[in-house]
């Protein structure tokens, strides 16, 4: 297999989104904001909404205030938050997806757009590997937004989760902008033609592959040669051996 190596070009437009990360719980909700320019994520505040004990609705109004005291403080422009699966106990799972309805309901009253992933897409995007503890996603997060702070668990996995969507956004606003530079001229990326140029250049407009990876399933990369052909040989074992 042919490898090549691209340099990195930077974005002509930078699309800049001040993203709200939601952690939901019905005892500790979690946020966390993040200004995403590019590839610079700047953390713009971090925290937890705790929860009293009580009457149920009342709790759930303690999370929707707390997330709208957020939001008009922050004043972020999109949101992010973790899709639940049923765990071993159905009726923690109920009281959990309540406490994620009211946080949802909030980001929707306030006009933002509320983007879903997976826990394991979250920990993918964030940290390199889908099976990573809280404490690695804590380590990662205080890393990457150069905290030095006290960072609670329910914070980390919220600001995981909003740079999870950064990750996604920032390919989202490449391939959005409809055409990419190449040899003779402006392609489409969804045009038929040069799909290999296409994409060389989608990936060297300042994306680097680790940001394709994390944006991409291993399904959806298999079937881009281009995507591949731009790993190096020690990034592609990795991706072999998963």
């Amino acid at each position: 297999m042919l490898f090549l190596y691209l340099p990195l070009l930077p974005v002509s437009t930078v699309t800049t989104h001040r993203i709200l990360g939601i952690d939901p719980g019905l005892n500790h909700t979690g946020f966390g904001v993040i200004d995403a320019a590019g590839d610079k994520l700047t953390l713009v505040t971090a925290g937890c909404i705790h929860v009293p004990p009580g009457d149920l609705a009342e709790r759930l109004a303690v999370i929707y205030r707390g997330l709208e005291s957020v939001i008009a403080e922050t004043h972020p422009t999109v949101a992010a938050a973790e899709i639940i699966f049923v765990n071993i106990n159905p009726r923690s799972t109920l009281l959990l997806g309540q406490a994620r309805g009211a946080a949802l309901t909030c980001a929707a009253v306030h006009h933002l757009k509320v983007h879903e992933y997976t826990p394991s897409e979250i920990k993918q995007s964030a940290v390199g590997t889908g099976h990573a503890d809280k404490s690695q996603v804590q380590m990662m997060m205080r890393q990457l937004l150069k905290i030095t702070d006290d960072l609670q668990a329910d914070a980390a996995d919220a600001l995981a989760c909003a740079v999870t969507c950064a990750h996604h956004l920032r390919l989202s606003d490449v391939v959005n902008s409809g055409k990419v530079q190449a040899r003779t001229g402006l392609l489409s990326l969804k045009s038929g033609r040069s799909k290999r140029s296409a994409w060389t250049q989608t990936a060297t407009r300042g994306l680097t592959m680790w940001e394709l990876y994390t944006c991409l399933t291993k399904r959806q990369i298999s079937s881009r040669v281009m995507v591949w052909s731009l790993i190096t040989p020690s990034f592609s074992g990795k991706m072999a051996e998963m």
